[in-house]
C-alpha cells in the first residue's frame, strides 16, 4: 500500500467515525459537550417533521471533531441516516467546478480574463435585453464588452438563471449532452450588461463545465473523477450513480406546510428513487453526489490551501483568488452579509456575523437546503447535509459548530 493511499484511507476513516478522543479533540481545539449538543439538536428538527435525517461534520486544524447522522435516509422504507449516507448536493457543485476551472488557470491553458468565446465560439455574437415590453417583447442591442471567464464565476455575466423555455425539463430529465445545452445557452440575450450587476446563472456555471471539456480535451465528469475525486480519495462522489453506490443515496423531502413529502419526478434531477436513470447531462452547476466525508476532504483541500495530503490540486495563490470578494459593492449571495468569489460565497460585511461566520468565510449551499463552508479565521470546515428542509437547522449548525470552538 502506498504511502498517499494509506494517508487517504487514514483520513477517511477518521471521518466515517465521529473521533471522541479527548487528545484528538485537543488538537481540534473544539469542546466535546457543545460538539455532543450538535445530533440533539438537529435530531429536534427530525421529531419536529421539518426534515427526515442530516449528517454534519466539524473539523478544524484538520482533524475531524465530529461527524454525527440522525433520522432517516428513508423514511418511508424505515432506511436510518448514516454518515456515510449519499446526498444529491445541488448547487454545492459549483464551487467543485470552479476547482476544475482553476486547475486549467493554474496550467495555462484557461485565463480568468479570457472571453468565453475564445473557448466557446458559439458565443460570438451575444446580445442583451435593452428593453423589456409589457406584451412580452424585448429589444437587444450588443453589449459593451463580450462576457469573461470570470464573470460567470462570479456570476455577474448576465447570463439568465435558469435555462429557456427550450429546456424546461432538462434538470429533470437531463436528457441533453452538456454541449448540446451549452450551445442553447450561448443563444441566450445576457440580461445586462457583464459585471455591472449579480445574478446566480445556472447556465453559466454549466458554460464553465463545458470551457473545462473544451480545455481539457476530456468530459467534464471524466476531469472531476480523475483530476478531483480519485487524488482526494472522494470514493463516493460521482455525477452519474454507480448500481453498487444507490443503495445509500438518501431520499429528497419537501416541506409541504408542516409536513414533509416525498418530492417527486419533478424535483431537480428527477426522481431520487429513478437514480436519474438515462441521463447524460453532467450538470456542472447541481449534478453532484457526495458524502460530508467526501466533501470535507474536498474543503481540506481549500483550508489547506490548495493541498490535501501531499496532492496539490491548486496553487495557494489560485485558492487566494478564488476565496477573495470580488462583487465588492454589488449586491450579491444568497446568505446575509455575503458576496461572492470565484465560485464561492464570501462573507464580507457584520450581517454574515451574525450566524458567527468569521469575516472571510467563503462556501456554498444546495437547493435541498445543504451547505459546506471553510471558516478562514476558526480554520475550520463545516459540512451540513439534508434532503429537505428549512434554512433554519442549517444556521443551528453553523452557529453550534463555531460555539464549540475554545481556543
Amino acid at each position: 500500500m502506498s504511502r498517499r493511499f494509506f494517508l487517504l484511507a487514514s483520513f477517511t476513516a477518521a471521518l466515517l467515525a465521529a473521533p471522541r478522543d479527548p487528545k484528538e479533540l485537543a488538537k481540534a481545539g473544539m469542546d466535546p459537550g457543545r460538539l455532543a449538543l450538535i445530533p440533539i439538536r438537529m435530531k429536534e428538527f427530525v421529531d419536529k417533521g421539518r426534515i427526515a435525517g442530516a449528517v454534519t461534520l466539524v473539523a478544524r486544524h484538520g482533524v475531524v471533531a465530529a461527524h454525527d447522522a440522525v433520522g432517516w435516509q428513508d423514511i418511508e422504507r424505515k432506511i436510518p441516516m448514516k454518515p456515510d449516507s449519499i446526498f444529491q448536493v445541488m448547487s454545492m457543485t459549483k464551487p467543485v467546478t470552479a476547482v476544475a476551472i482553476m486547475m486549467l488557470v493554474d496550467e495555462g491553458r484557461v485565463g480568468l480574463l479570457d472571453p468565453v468565446e475564445k473557448h466557446i465560439p458559439e458565443f460570438r455574437g451575444q446580445m442583451m435585453i435593452s428593453e423589456k415590453h409589457a406584451d412580452g417583447r424585448v429589444t437587444l442591442k450588443k453589449p459593451s464588452r463580450t462576457i469573461t471567464v470570470r464573470d460567470l464565476l462570479t456570476h455577474t455575466s448576465g447570463m439568465p438563471t435558469t435555462p429557456p423555455p427550450g429546456l424546461a425539463q432538462l434538470y429533470q430529465k437531463l436528457d441533453r449532452t452538456l454541449a448540446e445545452a451549452t450551445l442553447v445557452y450561448s443563444q441566450m440575450p445576457l440580461e445586462f450588461e457583464p459585471g455591472s450587476q449579480w445574478l446566480y446563472s445556472n447556465p453559466g456555471i454549466a458554460t464553465l463545465g463545458r470551457i473545462v471539456e473544451v480545455a481539457s480535451d476530456m468530459p467534464f465528469e471524466r476531469f472531476l473523477d480523475t483530476r478531483i475525486f480519485k487524488p482526494l480519495g472522494m470514493n463516493d462522489s460521482f455525477l452519474f450513480p454507480p448500481e453498487d453506490k444507490k443503495p445509500r443515496i438518501a431520499d429528497v423531502y419537501r416541506l409541504n406546510i408542516d409536513k414533509l413529502e416525498r418530492a417527486g419526478g419533478d424535483s431537480l434531477g428527477g426522481d431520487a428513487r429513478e437514480y436519474r436513470k438515462g441521463a447524460v447531462y453532467s450538470g456542472p452547476e447541481f449534478a453532484l453526489y457526495s458524502t460530508a466525508a467526501d466533501l470535507a476532504a474536498f474543503y481540506e483541500m481549500a483550508r489547506a490551501g490548495g493541498a490535501f495530503n501531499g496532492k496539490r490540486l491548486l496553487s495557494r495563490a489560485a485558492v487566494d483568488v478564488m476565496s477573495a470578494l470580488h462583487t465588492g459593492d454589488i449586491k450579491a449571495g444568497h446568505n446575509p452579509g455575503t458576496g461572492f468569489g470565484l465560485g464561492w460565497e464570501v462573507a464580507k460585511d457584520p450581517a454574515a456575523t451574525l450566524n458567527f461566520w468569521s469575516p472571510g468565510t467563503y462556501g456554498h449551499g444546495g437547493a435541498f437546503g445543504t451547505h459546506g463552508y471553510i471558516d478562514k479565521q476558526r480554520d475550520l470546515v463545516g459540512v451540513y447535509l439534508v434532503q429537505g428542509g428549512p434554512v433554519e437547522g442549517k444556521y443551528a449548525f453553523i452557529r453550534m459548530a463555531a460555539a464549540a470552538v475554545i481556543e
